[in-house]
């Protein structure tokens, strides 16, 4: 196990040009970081709203550069610690896709918006495509980066090898009690860094951004519960397979997303493959595919002018 305390939460609230804020919304706490629009302390009535979602084993920090680069751009953009991460709330209960895709809807309601645009990563970008689907009056459009839709992602794994390869061991790993545990939270929370950096682009994975990110990363998994709480999103993903509430959801994920969809992914990525990216069209008849240069599979870190600027697009659409 970790030779340090554990971290207090609040350690992630980083200064920078933002604002820290707790949200209350689907009966637990969230910590939000919030940059208001260009040459405005907050965003002025109507401002459209961004919602940036990190993945597994991250934090709100994760979105840094898109944070401050679409409020330059006149939005008014939330980076928001998931349940069970960072300084939001850690309750035992509710990593399903069901609650998480409640947890997004309701804080676009408790923000004081009636719809925004979601933008996610990894799970992240899971949790964008549950939203789209179980409460579509309140998204305006979704952006994925390295995250295809959970019907294709199921049909990628089972269908193709390289796939599997690539993504099911670290899957299964995830699953048997209090390994990934000690796993993720032993030598400092070293495992995550691993993680990173074998799944970023070579350029990327040798700066001292990558390490100052790895260094953020380590201490936030390292906070008591964050470590079992992202784990039981993968817990459930697996245990759900066999469930009537499974079943359900995934039914539910069939009904087409008619908003538009932006689907990013890094040109280096060796763990989310561009075929599994591209299958299932016909549940996103809207969706743009997009190669980002010069990354992988955390492209929004990678080459972030990249990938604003084709977020730039989506929400000026």
């Amino acid at each position: 196990m970790s030779s340090k305390p554990s971290p207090d939460p609040s350690s992630v609230r980083y200064d920078g040009p933002w604002t820290h804020r707790d949200v209350h919304a689907n009966g637990i706490r969230f910590h939000v970081v919030e940059a208001a629009p260009a040459g405005r302390d907050f965003a002025a009535p109507g401002t459209p709203l961004v919602v940036l979602l990190h993945g597994f084993g991250d934090l709100w920090w994760s979105w840094r550069h898109q944070l401050t680069g679409l409020a330059e751009l006149g939005f008014r953009t939330v980076a928001v610690d998931l349940r069970g991460y960072g300084d939001t709330d850690k309750p035992p209960r509710g990593y399903d896709g069901w609650t998480l895709a409640g947890d997004v809807a309701g804080l676009i309601r408790a923000l004081g918006h009636t719809d925004a645009t979601l933008v996610g990563h990894g799970t992240g970008g899971l949790v964008c495509w549950a939203t789209a689907a179980l409460h579509p009056r309140v998204v305006r459009a979704i952006a994925v980066i390295g995250s295809p839709h959970p019907i294709a992602l199921k049909q990628a794994v089972l269908r193709d090898r390289r796939q599997r390869r690539t993504w099911l061991p670290n899957f299964l790993r995830c699953q048997p009690p209090f390994y990934g545990e000690r796993l993720f939270t032993g030598a400092d929370g070293a495992e995550i860094e691993r993680m990173l950096r074998l799944r970023a682009g070579e350029r990327w994975a040798g700066t001292e951004e990558c390490a100052d990110t790895a260094a953020r990363m380590r201490s936030a998994i390292r906070i008591a519960g964050a470590a079992h709480c992202g784990l039981e999103y993968e817990r459930w993903a697996f245990r759900s397979q066999w469930r009537p509430d499974g079943h359900r959801f995934l039914r539910a994920m069939r009904e087409p997303i008619t908003v538009p969809v932006l689907s990013l992914r890094g040109a280096q990525d060796r763990y989310m493959l561009d075929s599994t990216l591209r299958r299932g069209a016909h549940l996103s008849p809207r969706r743009r595919l997009v190669t980002v240069p010069d990354a992988g599979h955390f492209a929004h870190q990678e080459n972030p002018g990249a990938v604003t600027g084709e977020l730039a697009k989506l929400l000026t659409e």
